[in-house]
């Protein structure tokens, strides 16, 4: 996957420790924490080795969005391989202050035309939470669909899925 990504009013750029300020406020925004979870970030030092877990981690792709007039890191967007999924899956998360500016679906989408174009992705899944309403929204605004629910960790999570054309 590529490390650089360019659209029309953003860039994503593969994840660094100079992003530890960022991350250290994304993962501990509103929603992120109902959403996705604690990750028990709670210092720069808790967010570099938070990041340097991402980088390490195989399979694991972390862009950070930024505003390409401001150059301001608003959101992120993830293509993982989960060990409970057949296929790779696509995330995303911004900042509160970032949302309903169509940010997320133009950084999601520049990511899933990159993976769906590429034979080693015929299928991309995508999980939510049942309750977030916000990103089942944008889920199917980019194409996937629902494909089924299952259990992770005593929680259920709905399934979408899009395959390449």
């Amino acid at each position: 996957m590529q490390s650089s990504i360019t659209t029309n009013r953003l860039s994503l750029t593969l994840v660094q420790a100079a992003d530890a300020a960022f991350m250290m406020e994304l993962v501990n925004s509103p929603g992120w924490l109902e959403f996705i979870g604690d990750r028990n970030v709670h210092s720069l030092e808790d967010a570099t080795t938070y990041i340097t877990r991402l980088i390490n981690t195989p399979d694991l792709f972390y862009w950070v969005i930024r505003n390409n007039e401001s150059n301001i890191a608003i959101g992120v967007v993830s293509f993982l391989k989960r060990g409970y999924l057949h296929y790779f899956d696509i995330g995303f998360a911004l900042l509160p202050q970032y949302k309903g500016n169509g940010y997320a679906f133009e950084a999601a989408s520049s990511v899933l035309k990159l993976a769906l174009s590429n034979p080693a992705h015929p299928v991309v899944l995508a999980t939510t939470l049942p309750n977030n309403a916000p990103s089942i929204q944008l889920l199917t605004k980019l194409g996937l669909q629902y494909e089924k629910v299952i259990l992770q960790n005593d929680e259920a999570l709905l399934v979408y899925k899009i395959t390449a054309a």
